[in-house]
């Protein structure tokens, strides 16, 4: 028999415990109620957002360490060099600078396009192209009694596209070619008797190679008077196969002449060369990360995307531009009137702007890279957020800069001796200009160095003066200031040329006829 005291303190701990239990049998809703349910989840929510940002911020800097780490690594495993530190001469060789480090990584804007808060501003740019349509479609009820999108503009600059096309088949084969077998002639044994035949017979393949990118374009476009969009296409493909030529050279060709001996240099296999012809970056490594698989919805996303950016082009040269500019040249020339017409063309040139941008720089780049599965997505940086020239120019177009950094910058200044950064910089603002400029007489086909002017007379200057110590929102507006200002006058100035030699045709072609612009004295 329990004894009765032991019996009662059973049933007093029992009483107890069914006190203290919870009714609902550990249930969250009997507990606290939808209250504390939804609480939970609140803060599930925040330890997965906390664990996503910390996630991302430990790619960075494992990211940013490994690129520090490749750079500093000596090539061909050999140990970098010790200067002394009294030694006049710091410069590092060319083989020994610093290079481009290509990682996995996205673009800026699709990591922007998760926010909805950007998303929407996308959206306004959608609804933009929207109004030109609608407004487009209502213009053609009222003036013609019909609905009907007419591509006037559009058919005309994508004229004789079918000859663009066969002028880059042979453009292209030449750089396919010529390069790399003139790579692997000055490869082969030096000991070999017919070396030096084989290295003059390379320097040969590429004299032809640059004389068919040189002329075969410039002849069609000039013999044929390509349009804009087709002439865009020859002189783009021209510029980049020349940089992407020069680009294989100059890092494969260094370890060839470091490996001189008597046994032959094995040559960058020619797959790794097909590749980086097509690859998005103008810099040759022999391998680059590389994504695992296509997503080939987001190419077509892109491809569409930039489709829609070309529209986009066309409605605003269409309505904001040859209205404004077609007839100009009848009326007699005033400073009002320049000033009002860059004033008006301020708009149209930084939409122009910015769908360039996002067309080639985002959408058309991104879908080569999805389809290459080419790891490295970094195009651009947020070149809007800059608050000086230097920046501007260096966020702008990521893939050209590295170009101009690696290839004029760097090797300029080890050729001056590594005292003349300024000398340097000015070499950088010089090819770049003479560049755009070429760029700009080849598509429209005439002179007229408006861009060279901004580029080298007004931005090379605001480059040093907008320096990086220039921080702030105010700064940023300045930038965006000089911007609108730089778009408005490109655009006034070249579509007041493009029609004053329209309606102004010369007599007889002289030189200084060509060269003279014909908008200071066509008036009709």
């Amino acid at each position: 028999m329990e004894p009765k005291a032991a019996r009662s303190r059973r049933r007093a701990g029992s009483r107890r415990e069914q006190e203290e239990r919870p009714s609902g049998g550990g249930n969250p809703e009997a507990l606290g109620g939808p209250d504390l349910v939804q609480w939970t989840q609140h803060m599930e929510a925040v330890k997965a957002q906390l664990l996503e940002q910390a996630q991302r911020q430990l790619l960075e800097l494992l990211d940013r360490a490994m690129s520090e780490a490749v750079q500093s690594y000596p090539p061909q495993g050999r140990p970098l060099p010790t200067i002394p530190p009294d030694s006049p001469n710091k410069t590092q060789e060319p083989s020994l600078k610093k290079r481009k480090v290509f990682i996995n990584r996205k673009s800026l804007l699709d990591e922007l396009m998760e926010v909805q808060h950007f998303r929407t501003i996308y959206h306004m740019f959608i609804a933009g192209l929207c109004v030109f349509i609608i407004s487009t479609l209502a213009i053609d009820f009222i003036d013609e009694g019909r609905l009907m999108l007419e591509f006037d503009l559009l058919i005309f600059s994508f004229g004789q596209l079918p000859l663009a096309l066969m002028t880059w088949a042979p453009m292209f084969l030449s750089t396919l070619l010529a390069p790399y077998q003139a790579l692997r002639l000055w490869a082969r044994p030096q000991a070999s008797g017919a070396w030096t035949l084989g290295a003059g017979l390379g320097c040969v393949l590429l004299a032809a190679h640059t004389a068919v990118l040189g002329i075969l374009p410039v002849h069609v476009a000039v013999k044929h008077q390509l349009p804009p969009a087709s002439s865009c296409v020859l002189v783009f493909e021209q510029v980049r196969l020349l940089m992407k030529s020069y680009s294989f050279l100059r890092e494969a060709v260094p370890g060839i002449l470091r490996a001189r001996g008597g046994e032959g240099v094995r040559a960058p296999s020619f797959s790794s060369y097909l590749y980086f012809l097509f690859c998005p970056t103008l810099i040759y490594r022999e391998t680059y990360p590389r994504t695992p698989n296509i997503r080939w919805n987001y190419v077509a996303k892109n491809f569409a995307q930039a489709l829609g950016c070309l529209l986009y082009a066309c409605f605003i040269m269409g309505r904001l531009c040859v209205p404004v500019f077609a007839n100009m040249s009848r009326e007699p020339f005033s400073t009002r009137a320049l000033v009002l017409s860059v004033m008006h063309a301020t708009l149209p040139g930084i939409f122009m702007l910015l769908l360039i941008f996002f067309a080639f720089l985002h959408c058309w780049l991104n879908a080569f890279a999805e389809m290459l599965r080419f790891g490295d997505r970094m195009f651009y940086r947020d070149w809007w957020n800059s608050t000086s020239f230097s920046n501007y120019y260096r966020t702008w177009n990521v893939v050209v800069h590295d170009w101009l950094y690696s290839y004029v910058y760097q090797d300029g200044l080890w050729l001056l001796g590594g005292q003349a950064r300024r000398a340097a910089m000015l070499g950088v603002f010089l090819v770049s200009s003479v560049v755009h400029e070429y760029i700009f007489c080849f598509v429209l086909g005439f002179f007229y160095p408006v861009m060279m002017i901004l580029f080298l007379v007004i931005g090379g200057p605001m480059n040093f003066m907008m320096h990086d110590r220039h921080t702030g929102p105010a700064w940023n507006v300045l930038m965006w200031t000089m911007l609108f200002l730089g778009q408005g006058i490109q655009v006034s100035l070249y579509c007041q040329e493009w029609y004053a030699r329209r309606h102004c045709p010369l007599a007889q072609t002289t030189f200084w006829g060509l060269v003279t612009p014909r908008s200071w004295s066509c008036h009709i």
